[in-house]
């Protein structure tokens, strides 16, 4: 399994940049071109020198082509970028939601629920000794507001009785 994946890499990597490539190769070939002709001219011999300045000439056409060609990425390549970008949001959101940082991100913002924000004041009224709320009030309202709240409740109820 690991022999593949590495054979994958390899593959993506050797894709990332043909024109790079191409140049790197061009530049290569040039070279040996160059080389070919000073040994044409150690050995006096005007057929190496002759083709191997052709193929420097082409090998130099080739560099001025390569100017106006510009690299395209698979559209699987993109694709593949698109889904790791949404991948990793995902997974952001899971951690921050998970390890409560989004709460706190969401208290510093001020971004607090309604029905957190309906508790909260009802606790302040009940709390308030010239507001008539009460306790019940306050239960009330968090059983209105929160259903798994209110089937706890019933069932504690339930139990209280029993």
């Amino acid at each position: 399994m690991m022999r593949y994946l590495a054979v994958l890499a390899v593959v993506l990597a050797a894709a990332c940049s043909p024109t790079q490539r191409i140049a790197r190769s061009n530049n290569l070939i040039r070279a040996e071109a160059r080389e070919l002709v000073k040994h044409g001219e150690q050995q006096q011999d005007a057929v190496v020198i002759d083709r191997a300045t052709r193929i420097d000439t082409l090998a130099g056409d080739i560099s001025v082509d390569l100017s106006q060609v510009e690299d395209k990425t698979p559209a699987w390549i993109s694709m593949l970028q698109w889904w790791g970008m949404a991948l990793a949001a995902t997974a952001l959101l899971v951690i921050l939601w998970q390890s409560g940082a989004f709460t706190a991100i969401r208290i510093a913002i001020g971004w607090l629920p309604r029905r957190k924000v309906a508790q909260a004041e009802m606790a302040v009224d009940m709390l308030d000794p010239s507001r008539p709320e009460g306790d019940r009030e306050m239960v009330a309202t968090m059983r209105a507001q929160d259903s798994l709240f209110d089937a706890a409740f019933r069932k504690a109820q339930e139990r209280r009785k029993a």
